[in-house]
C-alpha cells in the first residue's frame, strides 16, 4: 500500500504559481472528518461528498492525499444499499455518515475508483470489493430504471445526472427516493444517455477487474456487456444527422436540446470514435454553440433554451465540473491537442484573485458567485481542475501502469509528484523539457507533447499537444 503524496510546483508564471499554491491549500480546508473517515467534500458551501464529484475528486486529489482520496471511493462502497443502489450522496449529520438515496447524482465513479486501486497499491480485497460494488449497481440499474421496458435506462429527477435547475427537465421533480417513476411529470421517466452510460461505465471498468485477476472468460462477458449498452445509445439515443445524443421523454420523442451530454458520454467512453468526431467538429469546437470565449457552457449559446443564469442552472454557464470531466473526456478520444487551451482559459478565467467558484459566464470567463449553496470560494471541482490542468500541461500523472508526461514548451516549470519514497520530476527550461524518475533522467524533448512511459520511464508513445 502506497500511504503518502506530495506535489511540488514553481513557475516563472506568477498567474500559475498563484493558482497552484491557493487551490492546494484551498483543498486542504475541504477535508472533513465524516465519523472517523476522512474524505474531501466538495466546498464553497457544499459539505456533503457527491458521487458526481467526489470519487474523481478523490483521485486526482491522490496525488496529494492518499487516504483521503482512498476514502473517497470507500465511503460509497461501504454505504451501498442491499439492493445494490449507491447512494448519491453522504452528509454528516450528528456526527454519523448518512447515505442518501434520493438522486444517482452522476456517476463518475468506476474508474477514479479502479484508478485508486494503482495509485494507492490497494490490494486485490480492494479490487474484489469494487467488483462487488459495480456488479450489483448494474444489476441494480436494470432490475429499477428501465420501467418501460424498451432497452434503455431512464433518469427520473434531476439530480439523477446531476443537472441541477435545467430547463430540459421541464416538470421533473428535482430529487426522487422512490423506486417507482413519477407519474405526473410530462417528461420523465426520461431515456437517458448519462445513466445508460453508468452502466457503461460500471461494465467496462468490470471488465478490466475480471481480467486484472485472471478472469479471462469474465472480462470478455463484461466486455461484450458494455458494448450492448453502446450500441443501444447509438442506435436510440444518438441522432446521426444532428451528431449529438437526445435523451427521449416519457412519450419516446427526443428533447432536442444541444445540451453538453455527449461530452459527458466521452469521459464514461459509452460513444464510438466517429460519434465523438462528429460531436467535437460539429458542436463542441463550434464558436457558435460550445466554442464560446469561455469554452463549455452546458447547453449551446445558440439553443432556445440556453440561459445565463449566474447561480447553480446547468441551463447554460460554464461549469468547472464539466472542465474537471473534460480531461478524461478528451484523453479517451485522441484530443489532447485542447487540454491546454481549456487549461489557460480556466487559468485566466480564475485568475490571480483564486476565487474557485462553480460557474463561469462563457461569453465573458467572469465567475458568478453562488449564493444558493451559501459560499463563493473554494468549490473542489475548479480547484482540482485547475490542479489537473497543471499536472497535464506541465507535470506528471499515473493512469494504471504507465506515467503520462505534459511537456507544454515555452514555460519554466518545475513539477515534482512524490509517492512514497519514488520522485517523479519534470523541469521546463528555455530549451525544452525533460523528466526525471528518482533524480534519473529520462526523456528530454523539444516538442509540445504528451511523452507515456512506463512506471519505470521506458517511452511507450509520443503524442502531440
Amino acid at each position: 500500500m502506497i500511504s503518502s503524496a506530495e506535489v511540488g510546483f514553481e513557475s516563472n508564471d506568477e498567474l500559475l504559481t498563484r493558482l497552484f499554491v491557493s487551490a492546494s491549500e484551498k483543498c486542504r480546508k475541504n477535508i472533513r472528518d465524516f465519523a472517523g473517515d476522512k474524505v474531501l467534500v466538495e466546498g464553497a458551501g457544499y459539505e456533503k461528498i457527491w458521487l458526481e464529484t467526489q470519487p474523481m475528486g478523490g483521485w486526482m486529489y491522490s496525488k496529494q492525499n492518499i487516504p483521503v482520496a482512498l476514502n473517497n471511493q470507500l465511503m460509497f462502497m461501504k454505504h451501498q444499499r442491499a439492493d445494490g443502489r449507491i447512494p448519491g450522496s453522504i452528509a454528516l449529520v450528528d456526527g454519523r455518515a448518512v447515505p442518501q438515496f434520493d438522486k444517482f447524482q452522476g456517476f463518475c465513479f468506476p474508474e477514479p475508483a479502479l484508478e485508486m486501486y494503482y495509485t494507492a497499491d490497494a490490494g486485490d480485497d480492494y479490487l474484489e470489493m469494487l467488483c462487488q460494488t459495480l456488479q450489483r449497481f448494474d444489476d441494480y440499474l436494470w432490475r429499477n430504471r428501465d420501467s418501460d421496458n424498451d432497452g434503455c435506462l431512464e433518469s427520473w429527477c434531476r439530480y439523477d445526472t446531476g443537472e441541477d435547475n435545467a430547463l430540459r427537465y421541464n416538470d421533473a421533480p428535482n430529487a426522487w427516493d422512490r423506486e417507482t417513476p413519477p407519474e405526473d411529470s410530462e417528461t420523465v421517466p426520461m431515456a437517458s444517455v448519462d445513466v445508460m452510460s453508468y452502466s457503461c461505465s460500471a461494465r467496462a471498468t468490470l471488465s478490466k477487474i475480471s481480467y486484472i485477476m485472471g478472469r479471462e472468460d469474465e472480462g470478455d462477458a463484461w466486455a461484450r456487456k458494455a458494448e450492448e449498452v453502446r450500441a443501444v445509445i447509438k442506435g436510440y439515443l444518438w441522432d446521426p444527422d444532428a451528431g449529438t445524443c437526445f435523451d427521449r421523454n416519457k412519450a419516446h420523442e427526443r428533447i432536442r436540446v444541444l445540451y453538453h451530454n455527449t461530452l459527458r458520454a466521452m469521459y464514461w467512453s459509452s460513444i464510438d470514435r466517429e460519434m465523438a468526431e462528429k460531436f467535437v467538429n460539429s458542436h463542441l469546437l463550434n464558436t457558435k454553440e460550445f466554442w464560446t470565449f469561455m469554452p463549455l457552457p452546458s447547453v449551446a449559446v445558440s439553443d432556445p433554451l440556453f440561459r445565463n443564469i449566474p447561480e447553480n442552472n446547468w441551463s447554460g454557464q460554464c461549469e468547472a465540473l464539466t472542465y474537471q470531466r473534460a480531461v478524461t473526456a478528451l484523453e479517451n478520444y485522441g484530443y489532447d491537442f485542447l487540454i491546454p487551451v481549456l487549461g489557460n482559459k480556466l487559468f485566466d478565467a480564475i485568475g490571480k484573485e483564486c476565487v474557485f467558484v462553480q460557474q463561469y459566464d462563457p461569453f465573458t470567463g467572469r465567475p458568478s458567485v453562488n449564493r444558493e449553496s451559501g459560499g463563493s470560494d473554494g468549490y473542489g471541482p475548479a480547484m482540482l481542475a485547475v490542479l489537473e490542468y497543471i499536472a497535464a500541461m506541465y507535470g506528471v500523472r499515473r493512469k494504471e501502469n504507465t506515467l503520462l508526461w505534459g511537456c507544454v514548451q515555452g514555460r519554466r516549470n518545475s513539477y515534482e509528484q512524490r509517492w512514497d519514497d519514488d520522485r517523479y520530476r519534470i523541469e521546463g527550461t528555455d530549451k525544452g523539457v525533460i523528466g526525471y524518475i528518482n533524480n534519473r533522467k529520462i526523456f528530454e524533448t523539444g516538442r509540445t507533447s504528451k511523452i507515456i512511459t512506463d512506471m519505470k520511464g521506458n517511452v511507450i508513445r509520443v503524442e502531440d499537444l
